[in-house]
């Protein structure tokens, strides 16, 4: 476009490149051939403007761990996802039988993993199913999964079929999920209460928060096998490594406070400390979202008033 107030010419794209870059155009052009000085010019262009994407600072490490790239999972040698069975007709109207085959380490996840075979509902073939392993499966259990299932360890029942207080893990939220709280090694749930009129059921979560679920939503019986498994220390920083080897790419982890002020907002000062609040909100830019993000409250829990609002006590 021509200005109307001070008409000049429309710019060419080497206007806007810095002065060596458009001596290096001009050079081109008079001596080389043109359709490769537009090519090159291009990439030229392209290389000028990436190089402006990020002018202040440095990327810091939590807005690289969002990219991913070197901080993906590693999942090159896990089983498989740990699901219930998706629900059919079987379960919905009365069982279906399953055998305990295998009960498998899974890299990365605390607790086992134990391989379930059922029989195909409309071919004759075997399915293949992996549970989360609750404490006191073992091989060759037959377990059996529907609305008329016995209570006993290793089923999978309704949470509306089971009486208060009964302990549960691998629980469906919504209906159909095939089990997404209470999965981690020693985690449980509790049935509180059941409502008929509205078809809810009420359940405390291993945080302590209690939480409302439609009362067809599925739980295994029991609690998660290996648990205790905090409970001995690492010791050395070998174990460490071979820890979270498995997981993903977050150790060792350096202190935001240990770092300089281009790589972290905590950063830089005579003696490491933090030097202002932690607390960001939500709308923070990347760079500076690091600490207590949005925080509501900040400190312990303290009074059973409190505790009580969290469904603690």
């Amino acid at each position: 476009p021509v200005c109307v107030l001070f008409p000049c010419p429309p710019l060419s794209p080497t206007h806007f490149l810095p002065p060596t870059l458009h001596f290096l155009c001009t050079e081109q052009r008079r001596l080389g051939d043109r359709t490769d000085i537009r090519k090159r010019k291009r990439i030229l262009l392209l290389l000028f403007y990436c190089s402006r994407v990020v002018t202040m600072g440095r990327v810091i490490r939590a807005q690289r761990k969002g990219a991913g790239g070197i901080f993906k999972a590693h999942t090159t040698h896990r089983k498989g996802a740990a699901k219930l069975r998706a629900a059919d007709y079987a379960e919905r109207h009365g069982y279906i039988r399953g055998v305990v085959k295998k009960i498998i380490h899974d890299p990365g996840r605390g607790a086992p993993l134990a391989e379930v075979h059922f029989r195909d509902t409309t071919k004759y073939r075997k399915v293949k199913e992996l549970f989360v392993c609750v404490e006191g499966m073992y091989t060759g259990q037959a377990i059996y999964c529907g609305k008329k299932a016995a209570l006993a360890i290793g089923n999978v029942l309704p949470v509306g079929q089971m009486p208060e207080g009964t302990i549960i893990s691998n629980v469906e939220i919504q209906a159909g999920d095939r089990g997404s709280v209470a999965r981690a090694s020693g985690n449980y749930a509790t049935v509180i209460s059941h409502n008929g009129d509205t078809g809810k059921s009420r359940i405390k979560l291993p945080s302590g928060l209690k939480k409302t679920i439609p009362s067809h939503s599925r739980a295994v019986v029991g609690l998660v096998a290996g648990g205790g498994r905090m409970d001995k220390p690492l010791l050395k920083a070998g174990n460490a490594y071979w820890k979270y080897k498995a997981k993903r790419n977050e150790w060792p982890k350096v202190r935001g406070v240990a770092m300089n002020p281009v790589e972290h907002p905590h950063g830089g000062g005579n003696h490491q400390h933090v030097g202002h609040a932690t607390t960001v909100k939500r709308t923070t830019s990347a760079g500076r979202k690091v600490g207590l993000i949005a925080a509501r409250r900040t400190g312990l829990l303290r009074g059973k008033s409190k505790l009580a609002l969290r469904g603690i006590v």
